[in-house]
């Protein structure tokens, strides 16, 4: 029975890996050993590799609106309920967004480090690169007003997150603060939101599928100079994860409450383990308080609150993967990005954490809403897919 549960949370991310080697090899043996004509470029590259690859991605797409503005409705809604606790509410919430904060400046940082796209060259794929280039920069005084939305409808029919965070924030806050006199609405976004997940995980477990295409054909357009820059993306998540996890977290640690890093690590390995396993926050929710509770001495008055809270908007790794992808991005299509537009993926991408759901992989999808702050193409979310 246990084996049979493994199999099945490990099933979508072994087959997202199979699908991203294979796609890969299919695809340098399209741009190796297959000469160009009708069949390989028309039917195959730009025909059915080009079409379910862009369909999964417009299956991403469509998810993003909707699912974003219930997720951060819901998570605004836990946050209203701050006043329960008090000063201890506003401390956490104030807490996770600096360590998200954080967390994508440690990823832009590794990523102007590495360089991860320096050397592919994805201009000749994507249609969109040169549109983007020619994209004029916003003064700091307009990009501040174009966070509050003039019509909150036209936001969301444009697909302007930024504008459409705000509102779900203030919707959320709202209906937490009214209670039992707006329960129907409280619950159809709960509800609302049920539906989004699902769907996500329905569009998810057609990645496979959506990898394999998307990948064949990048690798048969560019060939194995692609590896590289994959593994230097892949290198750079890592090393800003180790950075945000040994050094800030622990830093922080040990500046707040004293204790012994090495001491905190050791009690709370098996859940970390647990988190690493499943590859999703929300499983651990339990576990941690428990841990928490037994092993550090921290009341489950407190941990009850923040603990879910924190699984609904401290998405720190989302953020580092997002962060090193921006970069990635850029310099694989050869955009350059302004200090602006830094600030712009710092503040989006810790916005978009309070709508990220803890379930596996769905920061892809917020992935998108990055890229399109700063007008990078989708399109290196396939290639970033197959080794998230």
């Amino acid at each position: 029975m246990e084996n049979t549960k493994a199999k099945k949370k490990m099933g979508l991310t072994t087959k997202i890996f199979i699908s991203l080697i294979a796609g890969a090899i299919f695809g340098m043996i399209l741009h190796y050993f297959v000469p160009s004509g009708q069949v390989k470029d028309a039917i195959l590259v730009e025909g059915i590799l080009y079409v379910v690859g862009q369909g999964f991605i417009r299956l991403m797409k469509m998810l993003v609106v909707p699912l974003v503005f219930c997720s951060i409705v819901c998570g605004s809604m836990a946050i209203g309920d701050t006043k329960k606790l008090g000063t201890v509410g506003v401390r956490t919430l104030a807490f996770y967004l600096a360590t998200t904060a954080l967390a994508i400046c440690v990823a832009l940082a590794m990523g102007n480090t590495l360089d991860p796209g320096v050397g592919l060259d994805m201009s000749a794929i994507s249609a969109n690169a040169t549109e983007v280039q020619t994209m004029e920069s916003t003064s700091m005084a307009q990009t501040l007003l174009n966070i509050i939305p003039d019509n909150p409808i036209g936001s969301l029919a444009s697909g302007n997150m930024l504008q459409i965070i705000v509102f779900a924030l203030i919707v959320g806050v709202i209906l937490a603060k009214l209670g039992e006199k707006t329960e129907t609405v409280g619950n159809f976004f709960s509800q609302f939101n049920d539906v989004m997940m699902e769907m996500t995980m329905m569009v998810m477990s057609l990645a496979p599928i959506g990898v394999f295409c998307l990948i064949s054909r990048t690798f048969a357009g560019i060939g194995f100079s692609a590896f590289l820059p994959l593994a230097k993306y892949m290198i750079g998540v890592l090393l800003a994860l180790c950075v945000q996890c040994f050094f800030v977290y622990l830093g922080l640690l040990k500046l707040f409450t004293g204790l012994n890093p090495i001491k905190f690590i050791k009690n709370f390995f098996p859940v970390m383990a647990f988190a690493f396993s499943t590859a999703t926050s929300n499983a651990t929710i339990p576990m941690s308080i428990d841990t928490l509770a037994k092993k550090m001495g921290v009341s489950k008055r407190i941990s009850s609150f923040t603990i879910p809270l924190g699984a609904t908007i401290n998405m720190d790794g989302t953020a580092i993967m997002q962060g090193v992808a921006v970069v990635f991005a850029a310099q694989a299509f050869g955009i350059p990005l302004t200090p602006m537009d830094y600030v712009t993926v710092i503040s989006t991408a810790t916005l978009a954490s309070i709508g990220t759901a803890g379930v596996p992989s769905v920061g892809l999808v917020t992935l998108t809403m990055v890229f399109n702050s700063v007008g990078l193409p989708v399109e290196a979310i396939g290639l970033i897919m197959g080794i998230d």
